[in-house]
């Protein structure tokens, strides 16, 4: 419940002490000395997840005396003349007393369970809310006290992170699959304690590093010196170790917008902070040698992406010494019971606040009443500060750097002496469980399938099967399509990767086949060359290398109706190199075949078409070189095994910019020409908007060739939303030989949709998109196209642009049953085209928090 606060001006008064009053006073101190003391120690920990619990209130039941915890949830309280119980409470948490023994040096421990109740508004009664002029102090002050305003800053980094299993109830304990581990269940509970609820520990890691940081420009690197990894379903723990450190544990609430999980949730020290949130002012206390006001925190809708709990601000500075801050399960996010963010800062000696402690918890929830949730667990602890030290730009290249000895086995030992502080006794169990858990046959059997269904490929030891939705699949050419492939990964070679996939169309009685080879040459600088060589059949502008990322869309075109589907062989070599931070280049060439499986044919020159006679053509080959620039300055890569990941962009766009020469006579090649492409990708953080994604791209190809070597414009006729394509024109619809276009998808979140009575209970969030393309075709490309094959078919026509841009705008509701996303898509121009679509729903399958 939230509390009825009065607001009413206050007075102090202040009173000398003369010599006199001391003496007495020191007098009295002397004689009670001897009185018996009782002291109480202990520590406070969260009943659901075992995590200590910073900034609890402990006191004398009855009394103000008393304390509250540290960031490690410990405390040490002390009375003359004790009551006969200790309280602890802490808001968000039911209060707790426990009996205590008087005139004794003891030991009480509190699990405090979390307390759900609704909020309710604050009823101010007079005057303004006195935290509001220590908020806009803080304000004041941001310059003052940011880790942003410092020229660097260094420090060394223990991390802790843990992934358990939680809320196991009696139930889900009696399933066949659970009754095999019993003996492990039997035994959880000593993990959060007799009173605590049980949990099923996953995965434990620690690591220490090296995290360094420069403000102009912008650059941060952090160096994983040393890493312990226990998990059950962690085979290499490559992609783990680079996620372990505190680079995605940074957390700064004098900026406007915190991330979390890829969500902006904004801060309560935001600009207008008034705006988001209600404010109370409960409490002024000392926090070590600063004395502090604790003010308490509500979003004004329970459903914004908005945090709940208490801050304690410095008197003197207006600086954030503490925060504690949650979200809950009411707020639009998919699968989150609560986050829990808890910081402690400590000043540097310029003034500015650096963050010394650390601890975030996820609750992730059961997706059904018979499952069990997950609670992830992450720790940080930074000392040894040193600022206004940058470092040259080059040192911070690589955003992540692990030491090559980084996962080496070290005895307990010497981890003792790399811990900030020890492991308590049920952390150190944790260890020895999970490698209980690991040698369960039937927890090996779900691990891989679970591995199986993320990835899509099943790992059989050093290969792995797949992709598993290609397997089977139908349309018109091939008819029922039957595939298989493999791939090798690390655990064969941290070097070299093979590859090979082969397929049969019962129809077109025609095998497909694949096979690549690449070698990583350099990790740190990432570089690979790879070859590969394929024959398959696909449709007409659909790019695999660009629409690599997007597999779904990739299996659902292989789909239905194959228009404009053609056969190719094609060999293709390339040679891939980060040069510095951001910037990568590619070369590579490409020997291609055009085989259509449907009408198609061209003039070999555009004076052809007016000849009477002339001969058509319906193949033709292509060999081409292409070097392509890529600069992203703050795109952040991980390696998962033998292959890079990228995690996205963050403020800066990524620029992209690609020279195609393709050369008469090379392999039989039929045409020379020249191709010139950029793009501009950018994300657009837009606050209470929420976020933005723009594309901005244009190609020149300034030579004579066939329609398939111009630029294809990517239709779509299946039922599958893809944000590459312009989801209401079909394939093959439009060509061009010059275009620019412009992408744009802003996701509004709950914006509207949570205001709306009843239906934001359904947590919907509004998205919006904008596709339009400008583009022409020169009159000699347009001779080109030739209406007749060479057997006397009537091919399929192919358009272009008339002057006029093509248009389609959308709207739509993402989020449906926390899975899925449907759009309703507006096509605006060239509607008097044949079998164009006004209109069209288009859907697809996401998993987003």
């Amino acid at each position: 419940m939230r509390p009825q606060i009065s607001y009413k001006k206050q007075f102090s008064l202040k009173i000398r002490v003369g010599f006199f009053p001391l003496l007495v006073f020191l007098l009295l101190s002397v004689s009670v000395s001897h009185a018996q003391e009782t002291i109480i120690r202990g520590k406070v920990t969260d009943a659901g997840s075992g995590d200590p619990l910073p900034f609890v209130n402990v006191v004398f039941k009855g009394t103000t005396i008393g304390g509250t915890t540290d960031f490690d949830g410990k405390f040490v309280i002390r009375a003359l003349k004790p009551t006969d119980s200790v309280v602890a409470s802490y808001i968000g948490y039911k209060p707790r007393a426990k009996k205590i023994r008087k005139g004794v040096d003891q030991v009480v421990n509190f699990q405090l369970e979390e307390e759900k109740t609704n909020l309710q508004e604050v009823v101010v009664k007079a005057g303004e809310n006195p935290a509001w002029e220590i908020l806009r102090g803080v304000v004041r002050n941001r310059e003052l006290n940011d880790k942003r305003k410092l020229e660097a800053y260094e420090y060394d980094v223990y991390t802790k992170t843990e992934v358990d299993i939680d809320n196991i109830t009696d139930k889900f304990k009696e399933r066949k699959v659970m009754k095999k581990i019993a003996a492990v269940l039997d035994s959880v509970d000593r993990i959060v304690g007799e009173d605590g609820k049980p949990v099923l520990p996953l995965f434990i890691t620690e690591s220490v590093s090296k995290f360094y940081y420069r403000e102009k420009p912008q650059l941060s690197t952090e160096t994983i010196l040393r890493s312990k990894i226990n998990g059950v379903g962690i085979d290499d723990g490559t992609m783990v170790t680079q996620l372990v450190g505190s680079t995605f544990q940074e957390y700064n609430f004098y900026q406007n917008w915190v991330t979390i999980i890829n969500k902006n949730f904004v801060s309560p020290l935001a600009d207008g902070w008034r705006l988001y949130y209600d404010y109370d002012l409960l409490d002024s206390l000392y926090l070590g040698d600063d004395y502090c006001y604790r003010i308490d925190f509500y979003p004004k809708s329970p459903l914004e992406l908005a945090f709940t709990g208490s801050m304690w601000i410095t008197k003197k500075e207006y600086a954030l010494k503490q925060i504690d801050a949650s979200i809950g399960k009411s707020a639009n996010v998919n699968f989150i019971d609560r986050i829990k963010i808890q910081q402690e800062l400590t000043k540097t000696e310029s003034g500015q606040w650096l963050p010394l402690k650390n601890r975030v918890l996820i609750n992730i929830s059961e997706l059904s009443k018979n499952s069990v949730g997950i609670l992830a667990k992450f720790y940080t602890s930074n000392k040894n500060f040193v600022i206004n030290k940058p470092h040259e730009q080059s040192f911070y290249e690589r955003r992540i750097n692990v030491a090559e000895d980084a996962t080496v086995y070290e005895e307990e030992k010497y981890w003792d002496t790399l811990r900030h502080e020890p492991l308590s006794t049920t952390e150190r169990n944790v260890y020895q469980m999970i490698d209980t858990l690991k040698n369960i046959p039937v927890v090996k059997t779900y691990t891989e399938i679970f591995k199986a269904i993320v990835d899509g490929y099943y790992s059989l030891g050093k290969v792995e099967v797949g992709p598993y939705l290609r397997t089977f699949t139908w349309n018109s050419v091939e008819g029922f399509r039957i595939q298989g492939g493999f791939k090798t990964n690390s655990k064969y070679s941290k070097k070299m990767m093979y590859g090979a996939m082969l397929a049969y169309g019962f129809d077109d009685h025609r095998v497909k086949a694949s096979g690549f080879a690449e070698r990583i040459m350099d990790r740190k600088k990432w570089t690979t060359f790879n070859i590969s060589a394929r024959t398959d059949i696909i449709r007409l502008s659909i790019d695999d290398d660009l629409l690599s990322n997007n597999q779904l869309f990739l299996t659902a075109v292989r789909w239905g109706n194959y228009r404009r589907a053609y056969y190719f062989n094609e060999v293709f070599p390339q040679f891939k190199r980060e040069f510095f931070k951001g910037f990568s280049q590619r070369f590579a060439f490409r020997y291609h075949t055009f085989e259509p499986a449907y009408p198609f044919a061209y003039y070999r020159e555009p004076s052809d078409a007016t000849v009477p006679g002339a001969p058509t053509y319906s193949q033709f080959q292509s060999s081409e070189f292409f070097l392509e620039s890529r600069y992203a300055r703050d795109e952040t890569y991980i390696q998962n095994g033998n292959e890079r990941v990228s995690l996205g962009l963050r403020k800066w766009p990524a620029i992209t910019f690609r020279y195609t020469r393709g050369v008469e006579g090379l392999f039989g090649s039929d045409y020379d020409y020249n191709k010139f492409r950029l793009q501009v990708d950018k994300r657009i953080r837009m606050g209470l908007l929420g976020v933005g994604f723009v594309t901005i791209a244009g190609e020149y190809i300034p030579d004579k060739l066939p329609y398939p070597l111009l630029a294809v414009h990517l239709g779509n006729q299946s039922f599958l939303y893809s944000q590459y394509a312009y989801n209401l024109m079909n394939f093959g619809e439009f060509v061009s030989d010059r275009y620019v276009t412009i992408r744009y998808r802003q996701f509004l979140e709950g914006l509207f949709l949570n205001r709306i009575p009843l239906m934001n209970k359904l947590k919907w969030r509004l998205v919006a998109t904008t596709n339009i393309i400008y583009g022409e075709l020169s009159a000699e490309n347009r001779q080109m196209i030739a209406s007749q094959t060479p057997d006397g078919q009537s091919t399929y026509p192919t358009g272009y642009f008339s002057g006029t841009p093509y248009v389609e705008v959308g709207w739509g509701v993402e989020n449906i049953f926390h899975f899925f996303r449907v759009d309703f898509v507006h096509r605006l121009t060239y509607l008097d085209r044949p079998d164009a679509r006004a209109f069209g729903v288009v859907a697809t399958v996401q998993f987003k928090l």
